[in-house]
């Protein structure tokens, strides 16, 4: 997998949130028209992106705000976790608390509890930027 696409509202607030996550911002640009708008299907479109890298360096999430056309928000705009489509994405964190506590002052909400799977992990589903879902799970020691 190359990169995962999340199109948000406020572009510098979710590379804020992401990068307390301990993601790196990568890089930086603004497409549109020709190749790019051929390629989203909208017709003279314009989108600023910002490139998040995993701390491992093998993924990437490609964050992205629409210039024109504006963004169209889905309904309802919250979806629950049984909505069709994708449904979140997850991260290896080392402390779940702590992340949690971290993520908060960037709107992060817990969706359900944190709960232990076996002596496994530790999980937890929060909203993230434009309410997407987001997976955070703590593998606990032996």
């Amino acid at each position: 997998m190359d990169n995962v696409g999340i199109v948000v509202d406020d572009l510098e607030a979710a590379i804020a949130f992401f990068a307390e996550l301990g993601m790196e911002l990568e890089g930086r640009m603004t497409v549109g028209g020709g190749w790019a708008s051929r390629v989203v299907g909208i017709d003279d479109h314009q989108a600023d992106i910002a490139m998040m890298l995993t701390p491992d360096g093998h993924s990437k999430l490609e964050l992205m705000t629409y210039l024109k056309p504006a963004a169209i928000s889905p309904d309802p705009k919250t979806p629950p976790a049984n909505t069709l489509g994708l449904h979140r994405v997850m991260f290896a964190v080392d402390d779940l608390e702590d992340t949690l506590t971290r993520l908060k002052p960037h709107g992060a909400e817990l969706v359900g509890e944190v709960e232990r799977f076996e002596d496994i992990f530790l999980l937890c589903y929060i909203r993230g930027p434009e309410g997407i879902i987001i997976g955070l799970a703590e593998q606990l020691k032996p």
